[in-house]
């Protein structure tokens, strides 16, 4: 799946985290790898200064190491979800 740095396609990536138990949020930080997730809490958090290709990076790598609770998705949502999880991207 090819990925595309567009803010069309970042608001899809945070509609996934809508429509899932996980909070995102995007807040200043020192994180390492450019964002922490909070497990126990389900809350992902985003470094704010990050570029969109960054966050767009970070919002994928994210999706692709928890699990998201697929009920409540639209299939639209759940069609990339899938994309997302089961390819190999193209970054």
């Amino acid at each position: 799946m090819e990925v595309k740095y567009t803010p069309q396609y970042l608001a899809k990536l945070e509609e996934l985290f809508a429509e899932s138990d996980y909070q995102l949020r995007y807040e200043k930080g020192q994180f390492k790898s450019g964002y922490c997730v909070l497990k126990e809490h389900k809350v992902a958090v985003v470094n704010k200064y990050y570029t969109l290709e960054g966050k767009i990076n970070c919002l994928i790598e994210i999706i692709r190491t928890v699990s998201f609770d697929t009920r409540r998705m639209t299939e639209k949502s759940h069609k990339l979800l899938t994309a997302l999880t089961q390819t190999k991207l193209s970054l």
